[in-house]
């Protein structure tokens, strides 16, 4: 075997050796995630009381990590316990957010940056 075959095993392997854990990107929320919650989300969890669904704002901190009962729209640092990713990723279209028929819908990478 030649050295090159040898040297690309190596380098596939390097990355999927158990244990090794590549730490995601990190994500500036104002320039990523708040224009992102601006086109797709704030028209109806905006500022607008007319159109706001849910009494739930996504557009001011408070509100969207406020308590809801037990739950909270947006729990920092804990995508598994935030209703906001749980209706994100949902397949159920009762629930799915955007409304499927909103046209707003994600891409997967836009669900991952939300998470």
């Amino acid at each position: 075997m030649t050295a090159l075959p040898i040297l690309l095993l190596g380098l596939l392997s390097f990355g999927t050796q158990e244990g090794s854990e590549v730490d995601p990107p990190e994500v500036d929320f104002a320039r990523e995630v708040r224009p992102l919650l601006a086109r797709k989300c704030f028209a109806c969890h905006g500022n607008d009381e007319e159109t706001q669904e849910a009494d739930l704002r996504l557009d001011e901190e408070g509100p969207a990590k406020a308590d809801l009962g037990g739950y909270a729209a947006i729990v920092p640092g804990d995508p598994e316990a935030s209703e906001t990713m749980r209706r994100i990723l949902t397949d159920d279209v009762d629930d799915q957010m955007p409304p499927p028929d909103s046209g707003h819908s994600l891409t997967s990478a836009q669900k991952a940056l939300f998470k």
